[in-house]
């Protein structure tokens, strides 16, 4: 199923600017989630991009965004903590709902894991939190840089190197994860949730799982990521992850009517989309797209234009005619490519127009084809490329009759 993934900056609470993107599938979404990485990761990460990218695939949107001083996100590293991060997700839960609706999911990957377990304790319209790889005690954290703390502690920071990269940590980080408690949200957030695990995990072990499950009240469920590391690199991991997250889920939302309503087959059915000023949804019998204008007009770019949509068709029409052409006589055709523009000109700088004053629409098609062809092979196959339905279609006479408006509840 096609997506869409756009820029969706916000500010936090100190007033940087947080980078996130915003995954929708191409119809209404049936629901809403938040994904937060993990610690010293960024929404780059696979994992932070293979599982919102399925979840869109099944009708649901997701925010993923880097955490202040992380990835394109502004802010210092070193002056955020535990309890920063919390606030970095509840400023990205109050900007979607804000320019969308409400978020419905919150999904969190390790100590991400964590912070939506505290953050979902604050966020009423929260419906169901997914943790993936989640400490149950977030001190769990000191081990990435045991070795560093005692110099954090008399001197006040301290540079240490995590996954390869380095990093500034100051005592307030570490007072921080002291004072914060996880298993007393999770027996009090009053939410659905999903805990998953891998029993083979070497960074976080599988007894933090058994503590937050044992801390929180039902409905509640337990599922294994059977040989999967933390991170979850493995492409097979988290499209099963997202595949039950996306069953799972279903149980906690509202009754959702799937946007994509069956359309007859040789109707083109066109709706306008609530998330741009343009964009509009496109569905036929079996397949869908979107349409859009481009920023410079006032649009987000999301897909192309009425007028590349309408050049599209005779581009595609003009390349499948000469294709099917070729291979019935069985010519030594490769490739075909065709180019397109659509403009407004004068009507007296066309001499071949029947109209000669005003304006008129022109269309100007450059065909490259490429195979061992002869000359007269290549001719006949421009002649062909006239020959197309689209083609004819818009060199005849075009009768379009609007029925009667239909109005929905």
């Amino acid at each position: 199923m096609a997506s869409r993934s756009l820029k969706f900056d916000f500010q936090n609470q100190n007033g940087d600017t947080l980078s996130g993107r915003l995954e929708l599938p191409l119809y209404k979404p049936k629901a809403l989630a938040l994904f937060a990485h993990c610690f010293t990761c960024s929404k780059s990460l696979l994992a932070a991009t293979r599982i919102p990218r399925k979840l869109t695939e099944m009708g649901i949107g997701v925010l993923r965004f880097d955490f202040t001083g992380l990835g394109n996100s502004e802010g210092d590293f070193s002056n955020t903590n535990f309890s920063s991060n919390v606030e970095d997700l509840v400023a990205a839960y109050n900007h979607l709902k804000k320019e969308y609706f409400a978020p419905e999911i919150l999904i969190g990957h390790s100590l991400g894991g964590a912070a939506v377990l505290k953050a979902a304790t604050v966020l009423d319209e929260a419906k169901a939190v997914v943790t993936i790889g989640a400490p149950s005690d977030i001190r769990h954290i000191l081990h990435a840089f045991h070795s560093a703390v005692e110099q954090i502690q008399a001197t006040g920071s301290a540079e240490v190197n995590l996954a390869g990269r380095k990093f500034k940590i100051k005592k307030q980080f570490i007072d921080d994860l002291k004072q914060a408690s996880i298993l007393d949200g999770v027996a009090r957030m009053n939410k659905a949730l999903l805990i998953m695990h891998s029993p083979i995990d070497n960074t976080v072990s599988i007894d933090h799982a058994a503590e937050i499950f044992v801390a929180a009240r039902h409905p509640k469920s337990f599922v294994t990521l059977d040989n999967s590391d933390h991170l979850i690199t493995k492409s097979k991991d988290a499209q099963y992850a997202a595949n039950v997250i996306g069953a799972w889920v279903d149980r906690y939302l509202p009754e959702h009517i799937d946007a994509r309503e069956p359309v007859s087959p040789g109707v083109v059915r066109v709706k306008s989309n609530e998330f741009g000023k343009f964009l509009h949804d496109i569905y036929t019998s079996e397949n869908s797209l979107v349409a859009d204008e481009p920023k410079s007009f006032g649009g987000n770019g999301f897909g192309p234009s009425p007028y590349e949509l309408l050049l599209s068709a005779l581009g595609a029409c003009t390349s499948m005619t000469m294709k099917m052409y070729a291979e019935r006589k069985k010519w030594p055709l490769q490739s075909i490519q065709v180019d397109l523009k659509h403009e407004k000109i004068h009507a007296s700088d066309c001499q071949s127009c029947e109209t000669k004053d005003g304006k008129l629409d022109r269309i100007l098609k450059s065909i490259s084809i490429k195979g061992p062809l002869t000359d007269e092979q290549k001719s006949r196959l421009l002649e062909i490329a006239e020959m197309c339905p689209v083609n004819k279609t818009l060199h005849s006479e075009i009768s379009i009759q609007t029925l009667p408006v239909v109005n929905k509840p």
